[in-house]
């Protein structure tokens, strides 16, 4: 007698690409790498988790940077900077997560809600924006005079 397996339908929850892309461009590349890092957690790639929060930082330093130390920066239109980096977000996560999420979904997985992506968004542009308040009232005194 042969015996069925019956694929097991999983008990995680995990966030959808859309999710990670509006979540991106709300609160940066610190919220991608945590949500790509959530994700990875409950894919079981733990050594994939420290990669994502590794070139989040980096990304946002890199932005940072560009921010405040190469000239002209501020005649960038506002909206190119998001745009850049919800790309190379997508890109990432389309390489290294589409797959699984797929069969996640596929095999009866449930995904968190887009609002919540879009909360830990909303929370992480706060706290970019705490960051760069605290920069310029550390770098320049005198426009807060």
């Amino acid at each position: 007698m042969e015996e069925t397996i019956l694929p097991t339908q999983p008990s995680f929850k995990v966030y959808k690409d859309q999710a990670i892309y509006v979540g991106t461009f709300l609160g940066g590349p610190l919220v991608a790498g945590y949500l790509a890092a959530e994700n990875f957690k409950k894919f079981g790639q733990l050594d994939k988790v420290k990669t994502s929060w590794t070139i989040a930082v980096l990304a946002t330093l890199i932005i940072f940077g560009g921010i405040f130390l190469i000239p002209n920066f501020d005649k960038v239109p506002n909206y190119i900077i998001p745009i850049v980096y919800t790309g190379i977000a997508q890109f990432l996560i389309k390489k290294y997560q589409s797959t699984a999420i797929k069969s996640h979904i596929d095999s009866g997985g449930q995904t968190f809600s887009i609002w919540r992506a879009v909360w830990i968004g909303l929370v992480g542009l706060i706290f970019l924006l705490a960051v760069i308040l605290a920069i310029l009232l550390v770098t320049d005194k005198e426009m807060f005079q």
